[in-house]
């Protein structure tokens, strides 16, 4: 298992087993995992990722039944509609890693908005870039991931990709974002 030197910011990082790695992407396994997410309708991923982030971090500062302060984890990962037009609006998934001690059971969200997901075990493809995720990069690099997928015949979910995340907002230099496939069968390498 596996998180590299890919979370240097937070106490726990989503580990992770890699299965191959190319030039182009990369390959990775994940466990069955538990995150605290919100769904967030908006036009652009910005926003979403903003409005879902300020959501969830409340939750994780005390806006859950216990009053509990559960610590930050790494990445940040947003759902992201493949088929939305830019002059209609989406609803984007935002959503926090819980901590390892939270996994089987976290204190309850006290916004209605906030909903725990049980993501099972994953096996992803994987396009990493510097910079911030904005919703040019994010589709930018989404086609180019689908490209060199559909080009070695590759099977995944087209339905959505995840753009994943790994520093604070407040972090300006030497970033690390994701974007993420889901295979569909065995993977590709």
């Amino acid at each position: 298992s596996s998180t590299g030197s890919l979370c240097t910011e937070s106490k726990e990082c989503l580990v992770f087993d890699p299965i191959c790695d190319s030039p182009k992407y990369e390959v990775r396994h994940y466990g069955a995992t538990k995150w605290v997410s919100t769904d967030v309708e908006s036009y652009v991923l910005e926003i979403a990722a903003g409005q879902g982030f300020m959501r969830l971090f409340k939750y994780i500062t005390g806006a859950n039944e216990d009053g509990l302060n559960i610590d930050m984890t790494a990445p940040v990962i947003i759902r992201i509609p493949e088929d939305k037009k830019m002059w209609e609006p989406a609803i984007f998934t935002v959503s926090f890693l819980l901590p390892s001690a939270y996994q089987e059971k976290a204190p309850k969200p006290t916004n209605e908005q906030v909903y725990f997901t049980d993501l099972p075990p994953l096996t992803v493809y994987v396009k990493s870039f510097g910079g911030w995720m904005l919703s040019m990069t994010s589709k930018l690099y989404s086609r180019q991931l689908a490209k060199e997928l559909n080009g070695t015949q590759a099977s995944y979910n087209t339905a959505f990709h995840y753009g994943v995340g790994y520093q604070s907002p407040m972090k300006l230099r030497n970033r690390r974002n994701e974007v993420w496939y889901v295979t569909q069968g065995e993977p590709v390498c």
